[in-house]
Formats: C-alpha cells, structure tokens, sequence
C-alpha cells in the first residue's frame, strides 16, 4: 500500500503548483502594464501599434487556450508531474526569449510559445492538488491555491511596472525566471507522480487541432477584419476557418474512438453549467483588466508603477480571504458564491463608467511630477470599483475551482480543469474581439465627430492613432480639401473619444459578469448533504449516482486505510480502496 504524503510534501507540492499557475497569471498582468511601453519601442511592418499589442497579449492567450485540453490529458496520461515539469522548463525559455525580442513580430512569435508551454501548467497544477488532497482539505487547498496564486501577482505589476519604467519592458518576461526555478526545485523533490492508468495513448490530435483553429480562426478574424475596415481577405479566411472548426468540434467529440475531449463529463449538471459560465466571466474579467491597463497609462497618463499599483486592494482580498470560500464552498455547496461574486464584480465594472477623460493621472515615484501617494482623482474614479470586484472574485473563484474539480471523477481531474481552463481562455479570445470592434468603432466614429474632415478609415489614421493610446505629437494628418492637423492638436479629441470607448467596453464587461451570476444561479446544483445514520442502525452506504458520489467515497476510503493523497488505485496492485471495499458491501 503506498504511504501518504507527508505534511513537508504537501507543503511543497503548493508551493510548486501556485508558482506553476501563478507564473501564468502574473504573465499576463506583467505584460499588460508594459505594452503602452512595449508600443513605443517596437515597430511592426506587419501590424497597426493597438492591432499588434492585442497579438502579443492575446497570442499567448490563444496558444495557451487552444492547447489546455489536450495538455490535461497528455498529463493525465504521461503523469502529471513529469509533464508540469516540462511546461515550468519550456516556460522559463520562452520568457527569456520574449525578453530578447527584436521586433513586434518577433515578441509574437516567442509568446505564441510561451503559451504553448504554459497550456502544461495551469491544468497539471489543479489535477496535483486534486490528487494530493481531498474532501474539507481539498475545498482549502484550492481557496490556498487560489489566494497565494493571487498573491504572486499582488506585488507582481508594482515590481513590473518600476522595472519597465526603471529598466527595461524586457524585465516584465526576465522576471519570471527565478520563479520558474524555485517551483522546478519544489516539483522535482517533493511532487508526487501521478497519473490516469486506464487511459488510451491514443491522443486525438485532429480533435487538439479543431480547437486551435476555431480560438485563432475567430479571434484573429475578428480583430484583422475590423483593423483593416473589412477590406483584409486573409480576415474572411480566418473566420472561415475558426467556424468550420468551431461546427467540427461536438462530431470529432462525439464519434471519434478516443476523443480529447470525454463527452461523458458533460453529463454533470454542475460541469456543464460551471463551464459555461467560466466562459462569459472569465472573458469579462481578462477583457476588463486588458482595457483598463491601456486606458490607465495610454489616455490618462499613469506611469507603468503606478498601474500596476492601483489593482493592489482589490486583489488583495482574493490572496486574504479566498480560502475561507474555498472551504465554505466544499461545505454548503458552490452556488450561493458563484452567483454573488460575479454580480459584485458586475457592480465593480459598471463603476467605471463614470470615469471622465480629464480624470488626473498618477505618476508614482519620487521625482517633482511623481507622488508616492495615489490623487483623489484614483479614491473616487477606480478604488471603489476595485474593492466591489476584488470582494466578488474573492468569494467567486475558489468554489467555481471546487465546483469543476468535484464534479467528475478523479483519474479525469487532469483533462477536467483543461477543459475549465482552456474555456476560461477562450472567453478572453471572443469576447476580446467582439469588445476590440465595439472600442474600434465607437473611437475612430468619435474622432471623426470631433476632428472636422479628419479621414478615420485611413491607413495612415488607424496605424498611427489607436484606441487607448495617445497620438504622438510629431505626427501629421491631412484633412479632406485642404490643411492638415498635428498629433498634438488631436490630443485632446482622441483622450475623449478613447474614454468613451473604455466605457463601451466596461458596459460589455458588465454585462458578460451579471449573465455569468444569473447562469450559476440557475444552474449550479449543491451536492445533497447525508444525513447522519439512525444509532440502531448500521451506516449503509446509497449506490453511487455521479461525481459527487466519487469524491465522498474516496473520503470513505481514507478512513479506513489512510490512503490520503494517492488518487486513483494503481492497477495490478491487488488491494482494494475503501471505495472499493465499500462498494462490495452494498446490497
């Protein structure tokens, strides 16, 4: 019979699986503080600045989203720590590569990559501490991994933010690299290894391959159309082929002998449901944070520090409190949370609305233009909304983790949370680019109502002024008829018109988080709770009916041999779980 891990390996094996995940996070927030930087320095021949800044943030999105499945179930296959070790390996190199790019197209390239490499991190941690943990313990180890991943992105866009303003925007990948090698260290000597011994190495790469081109297709389509005004065949190609794939997923899943994604998982109510709200909430929470990040610096004037300061409070409830939840939610049931937290980060976002284009900027630091400090201008137009939305994700995100890891049966917990993860990416990818032509759209016919004559649909106006960024002032514009117009003179037309188009997008946000609330409550079903056996009796255990019934079994089994942490019985062992034993007693 194996041993269970000791409480120094548990502690370890968090440690590995937060920085793991949390290395993916903080990705994201890091880079978002440095595009306006990252805008400046680099040049594309290829692409518009905003267009360009969307690849490299979305990019890594999209490679990561469309490889997440397939990921969790050559995890689940190969071993999940094994395969964890490689993405914290391919990761630490693809962030040093980012941060040696030469060009735009250059950085995208080496973030496709890195998205490729962190598809095998976010999905292998969650199956780790599924198998690691259980029950009560299970519910507080993702509230832990929930909050402490949150946690290495509290201090994550500060630090950022001063060593793009300090050094370089390169600091914002290089960062990652000790990161990467403390969890290789704790991964290595403290993971347990662990795996589905039942499944087929038979992997469906055409299925793997139909994900990939329905995320790009439509994502990339959307945002290559809408930049170059409809006029970009190679946009009409793409949509083509994201829907065809799109159409060819549910037959591929359907019929194929060993397909990559189980339809047997959709059976559970509570899977389904958790899944497709994930995909409306998540793709308002990225969406949100991606705009605001540009809006912040690009139109109002912060410095990188500072953005990445500002976010600080609200995140910090998720890192304080988002293991009370997680145990909470392992407790009373999952759909009280999922239904409150997004309506409070809906309520958040709508705060931004209000935000006027005159609001004043801050430039955190020392200097005579700088303040330590934050303007009232920051407590009144961003705190408030920060603190709803940091309190909702805090109650939201670790019972939406337990909801989707209890609701199936262990030995699939690795392709389970790819699925839930790669749906949380692919939200950002389409709600992304339907938000990017809302943005598009309202700034440049805004523009066009505040500069007389100015051609909006020129290529040399969409390249050189985008949404959310600042016109340089050095450049010049010719009107219809005669005359021309400075950067400098459409400063102040296009910081109006691009706060018109984050409000835009903030409605939207708002919207995709309020819908997320109502399909949880409706949906989301709370596991039934037994009731205690009558003294006279002996406990007789009820036939299992789904999921649920897995996960309390395999706390039954625990009780009668200590097998904590060890996940599904290894084949060919000849000794029977408690589970097992248990099922043997039944009538």
């Amino acid at each position: 019979m194996a041993t269970s891990p000791t409480a120094v390996s548990k502690r370890w094996t968090m440690v590995a699986v937060i920085l793991g995940s949390g290395i993916v996070f903080l990705d994201s927030t890091v880079v978002n503080v440095a595009l306006p930087r990252i805008g400046k320095e680099l040049h594309s021949s290829l692409f518009s600045t905003l267009e360009a800044q969307n690849y490299v943030y979305s990019g890594y999105l999209l490679t990561l989203s469309a490889l997440l499945i397939l990921a969790g179930a050559l995890s689940d296959y190969y071993g999940r720590r094994r395969m964890f070790a490689i993405g914290l390996a391919g990761f630490g190199l693809t962030s040093l590569a980012c941060g040696m790019a030469w060009n735009f197209e250059s950085l995208i390239a080496f973030r496709l990559l890195q998205g490729a490499m962190g598809a095998l991190l976010v999905p292998g941690s969650l199956s780790i501490i599924n198998t690691a943990f259980a029950g009560e313990e299970r519910g507080r180890a993702f509230g832990v991994w929930a909050g402490a991943s949150a946690g290495t992105t509290i201090l994550g866009p500060f630090i950022g933010g001063v060593l793009v303003q300090g050094i370089s925007w390169r600091a914002a990948f290089l960062i990652n690299i000790p990161l990467v090698v403390v969890a290789l260290y704790a991964t290595l000597g403290h993971v347990a290894e662990s795996r589905d011994e039942e499944m087929s190495p038979r992997f469906d790469w055409l299925g793997a391959a139909a994900v990939a081109l329905a995320v790009g297709g439509l994502a990339y389509g959307t945002i290559r159309g809408q930049q170059r005004e409809w006029h970009d065949a190679t946009a009409f190609i793409a949509l083509a082929l994201g829907g065809v794939a799109t159409l060819a997923i549910v037959p591929l899943m359907k019929f194929r002998p060993h397909p990559l994604i189980p339809p047997a998982l959709f059976r559970s109510r509570n899977f389904s449901v958790t899944n497709i709200s994930t995909l409306v909430i998540y793709g308002a929470l990225y969406v949100t944070f991606f705009n605001m990040g540009l809006f912040v610096q690009g139109t109002l004037g912060y410095n990188p520090a500072a953005a990445g300061i500002m976010g600080i409070p609200g995140t910090l409830l998720l890192a304080l409190f988002s293991t009370r939840f997680g145990a909470l939610a392992a407790r009373y049931g999952p759909r009280l949370f999922m239904a409150v937290g997004p309506a409070l980060m809906g309520l958040g976002v709508l705060w931004y609305i209000r935000v006027p284009a005159t609001s004043h900027p801050w430039v955190w630091g020392t200097s005579a233009a700088g303040s330590l400090l934050p303007p009232a201008d920051y407590l009144i137009d961003f705190l408030p909304g920060l603190l709803l939305f940091g309190a909702g994700l805090m109650i939201m995100v670790a019972p939406l983790t337990t909801a989707v890891m209890t609701s199936v049966p262990e030995h699939n917990s690795g392709v389970a949370s790819a699925i839930n993860n790669a749906i949380s990416r692919v939200g950002p990818q389409l709600a992304g680019a339907l938000i990017f032509v809302a943005i598009a759209s309202s700034f440049y016919s805004g523009l066009a109502a505040r500069v007389s004559g100015l051609d909006v649909a020129s290529e040399k106006v969409r390249s050189q002024i985008a949404p959310l960024n600042r016109p340089d002032p050095a450049d010049r514009f010719h009107l219809r008829g005669d005359g021309t117009v400075s950067g400098g003179q459409l400063t102040r037309p296009a910081k109006e018109a691009s706060t018109h188009s984050f409000h835009v997008a903030m409605v939207i946000g708002a919207v995709l988080l309020f819908a997320g609330a109502a399909i949880n409550a409706v949906g989301i079903r709370n596991p039934e709770r037994a009731a205690p056996p009558r003294a006279e009796e002996e406990p007789r255990e009820p036939v299992p009916t789904g999921a649920a019934e897995h996960d309390r079994l395999h706390r039954l089994g625990e009780t009668h041999d200590h097998q904590m942490c060890q996940g599904p019985p290894q084949a060919g062992t000849g000794v029977a779980t408690g589970a097992e034993r248990s099922r043997s007693k039944e009538p």
